[in-house]
C-alpha cells in the first residue's frame, strides 16, 4: 500500500522552481535513507544557528543523537522550532554558458519540534537503526552500549509531518542562442563510495576486512 502525500504548508511550499518539489512520502523517504549528513537550523537568543548532524531515520520519524550536554539538543529537547535539511549531490551540470551551469541533487526539508527518547529499549532499538543506517550489517556485530554509555547519549525524534522534496536531475538546458557555442557540454554523475579500508594499528584480533567496508557505497534510491 502507498502511503499518503505529505500535506503541504506555507513553510514546505516550494517559491523558487516549485515543478521540482515534491511531497511524495516515499521519495522523502528514499532521500533521507540514502543521505548521512543533515544541517539543523534554530534560532536561540537572536541569533540563527545551523549544525551539521549525523541522522537517522525510523518510520515517520528522523532521529538525532548526542552528548547530554550539547546546548544544541537542550534547547532543542524544550520545544524549539527546528529546520532539518538532507542533501545529495548527484553530479555536475555544465551547460554551454556560464550562467545555466547547474548541479543534480536531491534534498529534503523538514521543520517539526524533536521529542525526547527516554526509554532505554527504545534508545537500544535507536542506536541500533543508527549504526546499521551508516554500515548496514554492523550492529550485530559490534558491543552494544553499556548502562553509562546508554545514560551518556541524548536521542531525540522529529516527526516527519511537515517536509518536502526538491529534485534537478537531466542534461543542461541552455538557450537556444548558445547551442552551437564550440564547447562540451553534459553531465559529470557524482556518488559516494568507500576507499580502500584502513586497519585500525591497535587491531588485537586478526579478522579480514569486511564486505560492507571493502564495498563501502551508498545506495541510489529516488529519482534518476
Amino acid at each position: 500500500m502507498t502511503n499518503p502525500p505529505i500535506s503541504r504548508t506555507e513553510r514546505t511550499t516550494l517559491k523558487r522552481l516549485p515543478k521540482r518539489g515534491s511531497y511524495d512520502r516515499e521519495l522523502v523517504h528514499a532521500i533521507l535513507d540514502e543521505g548521512l549528513l543533515c544541517h539543523v537550523g534554530f534560532g536561540l537568543d537572536g541569533s540563527p544557528f545551523v549544525i551539521p548532524m549525523a541522522y537517522w531515520r525510523i518510520g515517520e520519524r528522523i532521529y538525532l543523537h548526542g552528548a547530554p550536554v550539547s546546548r544544541m539538543l537542550k534547547e532543542l529537547r524544550q520545544g524549539l522550532d527546528v529546520c532539518v535539511t538532507v542533501t545529495l549531490l548527484d553530479g555536475l551540470v555544465l551547460a554551454r554558458s556560464a550562467f545555466h551551469h547547474s548541479m543534480n541533487y536531491r534534498s529534503v526539508i523538514l521543520f517539526g519540534r524533536a521529542e525526547w527518547v527516554e526509554d532505554d529499549a527504545e534508545k537500544l532499538a535507536a542506536l541500533d537503526a543508527f549504526m546499521d543506517h551508516v554500515v548496514p550489517g554492523r550492529a550485530a556485530e559490534v558491543r552494544p552500549p553499556n548502562p553509562a554509555e546508554l545514560a551518556g547519549t541524548l536521542i531525540l525524534a522529529i516527526a516527519i509531518d511537515e517536509a518536502s522534496a526538491k529534485v534537478r536531475s537531466g542534461p543542461p538546458v541552455d538557450d537556444a542562442r548558445d547551442m552551437d557555442w564550440p564547447v562540451w557540454a553534459g553531465e559529470v554523475p557524482l556518488h559516494m563510495v568507500g576507499a580502500s579500508p584502513k586497519v585500525s594499528p591497535d587491531l588485537r584480533v586478526e579478522r579480514p576486512v569486511p564486505a560492507y567496508a571493502r564495498d563501502y557505497a551508498r545506495s541510489r534510491r529516488g529519482l534518476g
